[in-house]
């Protein structure tokens, strides 16, 4: 959320900047001017109200102490009552909408973010990686797990519906490989600590990172508690986070911390997105699931760091992919494609040979203090007097899904094998190739099958 301050001395700014981000200022924005201006001179005017009442009730003290006549006097008083609570009704009403105002308009982007409308508008900033060539037709994930028998969509359309997956033996076993790797580089390597948090988090922890109330219809809701009310931030009600930004973030809600050095966190989770807005794109495989997980990285850090602090995170994602011996390109989202929260924002794109494209794998956004003022997350500088809102960063580190497929694709055989990547070794017991899986309904895998390179 924008700072009211800000906003109401920098109001030409603010709309050019809504403007770069295609967004329309007076829709966003409304009357927002006029709002405030009332929103003042209600509390301009309650303020003298409230003084002329402290002035008369003093001298209405004095006159009874003298056996004066305060009776008058007392009257006006209660009539000043009467206009401080309308004021104070007109204040907080005020407030309301301005309030309300500032939860719609997104963050405005950093002046180091290229001006677009789309993703067509993204900047190339780093190609990494040769694209694999094969001596044979590269396959989509989805048919050389199929045959392999390491993924099964039927079975999982049937107990679960569309855009879920059962993964079987080794290809079990390579999405736990994926994210135990993951999780050990950052905490070993990068410095990061990583924490557990809970999978279902509540309306204020969604409204913190920005999900809500803008973006709703993306989330699945529970109805222990009854159906959602716009508008009204629980504590008590459950939503299934759609990343673990959300719980991570949240840690710190209403707090004031120590960031120097900077937090860096990192997490582990299942990721539920109900996919509301994708229209029945990527509906084959893995892209677009309602259920995947995540390695989350998240930094709490001051302003004057968090550029740096950005860089950094960006690159801890990348080195999983270098790692990992996975092609792929760090492009600089543009103004009209950029998340609702973000300043700024790097996608990692892997290259899938079977699909012969990059698709996203990870998203490392900077978004300043704007999800800070929203969970009122504060840190003191040394030497401070006041507290100030720390600056936001996370990103995917990976998505451990899209790393799965992109491994199938990109480490594929002639014979419809997967080689393992030598970093995944230790953590497949030491396999190295992933072959034909037996049945799932014999109960009996063959994920030792491939030390002896089936």
């Amino acid at each position: 959320m924008l700072d009211l301050a800000y906003v109401r001395g920098n109001l030409p700014e603010v709309e050019a900047a809504l403007r770069r981000r295609n967004a329309d200022p007076a829709a966003l924005l409304g009357n927002f001017a006029d709002i405030d201006a009332a929103r003042r001179e209600a509390i301009t005017s309650l303020e003298t109200v409230k003084a002329r009442r402290n002035r008369l009730s003093e001298e209405i003290g004095k006159l009874k102490r003298t056996g004066g006549d305060a009776e008058a006097l007392t009257e006006e008083v209660r009539t000043l009552r009467e206009q401080t609570e309308a004021l104070e009704e007109s204040a907080a009403a005020h407030d309301l909408k301005l309030r309300t105002i500032l939860e719609a308009i997104p963050n405005l982007p950093d002046a180091s973010v290229p001006e677009g409308r789309d993703e067509h508008g993204n900047s190339t900033e780093k190609v990494w990686g040769e694209i694999p060539h094969f001596d044979f037709k590269a396959k989509p994930h989805w048919e050389l797990g199929e045959a392999l028998g390491i993924l099964d969509f039927n079975r999982a359309a049937k107990i679960s519906g569309s855009r879920f997956v059962v993964q079987v033996g080794a290809g079990a076993r390579l999405e736990r490989a994926l994210a135990n790797f993951m999780i050990d580089l950052h905490t070993g390597q990068h410095g990061y600590t990583e924490v557990l948090p809970p999978y279902m988090v509540n309306s204020k922890s969604l409204f913190g990172t920005g999900q809500l109330p803008k973006f709703a219809e993306d989330l699945f809701h529970c109805d222990d508690k009854g159906a959602y009310v716009p508008g009204e931030l629980q504590e008590n009600d459950h939503w299934l986070i759609p990343t673990a930004e959300v719980p991570v973030t949240n840690l710190f809600r209403d707090e004031t911390i120590e960031c120097d050095p900077t937090i860096s966190l990192c997490a582990y989770t299942p990721c539920f997105r109900s996919e509301a807005g994708s229209y029945g794109r990527d509906v084959r495989g893995m892209i677009r699931q309602h259920q995947f997980q995540k390695v989350e990285l998240v930094k709490f850090t001051a302003p004057d760091k968090s550029a740096e602090e950005h860089e950094k995170l960006t690159r801890h994602a990348e080195t999983v992919l270098e790692t990992l011996g996975l092609p792929y390109r760090r492009m600089l989202l543009c103004t009209g494609d950029m998340g609702f929260a973000s300043q700024k924002t790097y996608d990692l794109e892997v290259w899938l040979p079977g699909q012969e494209l990059y698709r996203e794998i990870s998203s490392c956004s900077n978004f300043g203090s704007f999800q800070a003022r929203r969970a009122n997350i504060r840190f003191k500088p040394a030497g401070a007097k006041k507290a100030e809102f720390v600056h936001t960063l996370n990103g995917s580190g990976l998505a451990v899904g899209r790393t799965y497929l992109a491994i199938l694709e990109n480490y594929q055989q002639a014979d419809g094998s997967i080689r393992v990547p030598d970093a995944l070794v230790p953590y497949m017991g030491g396999q190295t190739t992933i072959g034909q899986q037996t049945s799932l309904a014999t109960g009996q895998g063959s994920q030792a099958a491939g030390k002896a390179g089936l």
